[in-house]
């Protein structure tokens, strides 16, 4: 070995010094390495399932909220169909409303215009009466009593009545 220009002395010195080393290394040193990677090899897991974990949660929080979406659609839907057929209720009880106060006017239109008729038909056949009377007196000269001629005028409208109804 001294050809190569080691000493063997100093060689096997180094060699039990490194040796010593190791074990010295092995004994201090590695178990807290040992220990610190280990501690933050388990942090790293937790981590890692704390992240897993907190995906899942937001993934379920995301289907919630398509969820919670999805009835406010619905719900909303449901609430316009709800209004639409309410208003067109309403717009057909406004219009039956509406249709019978129609026919309540037409109906007391045609009650006034039947007796104003009535009334107008009574003038008239007093005014008729009156010329027929005043007629008939001019024609007979002579003048009868206003209730013979109420009488007479009378009789003859209720047999024109009466021939016009035949």
């Amino acid at each position: 070995m001294e050809t190569l220009g080691l000493n063997p002395w100093g060689f096997l010195v180094h060699v039990i010094n490194f040796i010593v080393l190791l074990v010295l290394l092995r004994v201090f040193l590695y178990p807290p390495i040992l220990r610190l990677l280990d501690e933050r090899q388990a942090r790293i897991r937790e981590s890692m399932e704390r992240a897993e974990a907190l995906r899942l949660e937001s993934e379920r929080a995301q289907e919630e909220v398509q969820r919670t979406l999805a009835e406010a659609r619905s719900e909303g839907q449901r609430i316009i169909a709800q209004a639409t057929e309410i208003a067109d209720r309403l717009q057909r009880e406004r219009q039956q409303a509406a249709e019978a106060e129609y026919q309540r006017i037409l109906q007391r239109a045609q009650e006034d215009a039947r007796r104003e008729r009535e009334q107008v038909f009574a003038e008239l056949r007093a005014q008729i009466a009156d010329l027929a009377v005043l007629a008939a007196s001019r024609i007979i000269q002579r003048n009868l009593d206003p209730a013979t001629h109420r009488q007479l005028v009378d009789e003859f409208l209720v047999e024109a009545t009466d021939g016009r109804r035949s």
